[in-house]
């Protein structure tokens, strides 16, 4: 009979992350697969979970290194500080966000292959539709796109809705949401159920229906060759000079009426696109808010700082670089669902553990056998250049960052 497979998880330790890996839910689910699970004391408490919840799952909870000790999977949100994994197994899997392309993830990912742990980074997961499940960056792209337009509404000094009273009517605000992936539509959805009117824009042409479908105005440029800009795994691309620029003036145009802007634009493996400049703030209205979900990669606005309500032209500009730990239990119980989803969907009954097929396996594997054997880290620059004001919006909040 193969042996159990013991399952670890830490309490987060960087610094703003409430999020926690593993919920009483899923502890349970592992123990029907036949695994053991352990959870660092205290590792759910800023998720409102507390350590007797995991005792009453069947969870073993205690210190760290007791917890670790013989561990073949150590779950996280982020990549764990590799100095605590001593006492796991030769060849433990680390399933987290290990953000490989920042450079102080990638120091992580190359001393994980040093001390020949297996690491799977979960933003890298397929964009295939057996993977949904799985995708952490969707699960917590939802939340964070929700999140900043509550965020955003908070410090905006004007009501969201049209009010009709007595005293005469108060007009709805105009919300502005610039890429329309997980977050966007999200962000979309949360604006329109507040009452404002909502516009949105992205460089992809298939998104336009999906936007027309929440009941918000497309803004697109029109007649322009590279409107398509649809590129590899749902991701935009790099567009045409001839759209960037027809792009950049319809977009200046429709900031300046704009009371809020949200910004959600991504690129993997490099810098957040520009999508806001100086120029395009100083046009808007006194009182405007703008919330650059990017913020945490560079951000997509001019200005802007990660955790500060900063002021220019009168407009505040505000952004969070981990967004979804604000909302740390719902953040928490889809992470940890993601990642269950993924051991149970490649669990060998005979083998006892989980066993990883060539499709998935070859895209989030990282290292293995005490070497760093991903094609795509080695073949893309850790620092890429940030792209321009123009580039195409892809939206997909950085894991921590998300």
């Amino acid at each position: 009979m193969a042996e159990s497979q013991r399952i670890a998880v830490l309490r987060e330790r960087a610094p703003g992350e409430t999020r926690v890996a593993l919920t009483p839910e899923t502890v349970k689910k592992f123990l029907v697969l036949g695994a053991q699970v352990a959870v660092e004391s205290g590792a759910g408490e800023r998720a409102a979970v507390a350590d007797r919840d995991y005792v009453a799952a069947g969870a073993e909870v205690g210190g760290a290194d007791a917890v670790l000790r013989d561990a073949d999977i150590v779950l996280g949100i982020q990549g764990p500080d590799p100095a605590l994994l001593a006492f796991t197994k030769p060849g433990a899997w680390i399933v987290a966000a290990l953000d490989p392309f920042d450079p102080q993830g990638r120091a992580r990912v190359d001393t994980y292959a040093a001390a020949g742990l297996e690491a799977l980074a979960m933003e890298w997961m397929p964009r295939i539709t057996r993977a949904q499940s799985m995708d952490i960056l969707s699960s917590q792209s939802n939340l964070a796109g929700y999140k900043a337009v509550l965020l955003a509404a908070n410090v905006y000094g004007r009501a969201f809705p049209m009010m009709m009273t007595a005293a005469g009517t108060i007009s709805a605000a105009r919300c502005f949401v610039m890429g329309v992936g997980v977050a966007g539509l999200q962000a979309i959805a949360t604006a329109r159920r507040l009452g404002a009117q909502v516009s949105a824009t992205d460089v992809r042409s298939a998104t336009k229906e999906q936007i027309q479908s929440l009941g918000a105005k497309p803004i697109f440029v029109e007649n322009v060759a590279g409107i398509e800009g649809e590129g590899a795994g749902g991701y935009a691309t790099e567009m045409s000079e001839e759209y960037q620029r027809a792009q950049a003036e319809l977009v200046s145009g429709h900031i300046a009426k704009q009371d809020l802007v949200i910004t959600t634009a991504l690129i993997p493996g490099r810098a957040a696109p520009r999508l806001i400049t100086d120029a395009q703030i100083a046009s808007m209205k006194a009182g405007s808010v703008i919330y650059d979900l990017a913020v945490g990669q560079g951000g997509n606005v001019e200005g802007s700082v990660a955790d500060q309500i900063v002021e220019r032209h009168g407009v505040k500009i505000m952004g969070y670089a981990n967004t979804p730990a604000l909302l740390a239990a719902d953040a928490s119980a889809l992470f940890a669902r993601n990642l269950y989803n993924f051991l149970a969907a490649f669990w060998d009954k005979e083998a006892g553990r989980p066993v990883l097929d060539e499709e998935i396996g070859n895209a989030i594997r990282l290292t293995r056998g005490g070497q760093v054997v991903s094609e795509r880290l080695a073949a893309l620059s850790v620092a890429a250049p940030p792209p321009s004001v123009a580039v195409a919006i892809a939206t997909s909040p950085k894991g921590g960052g998300f």
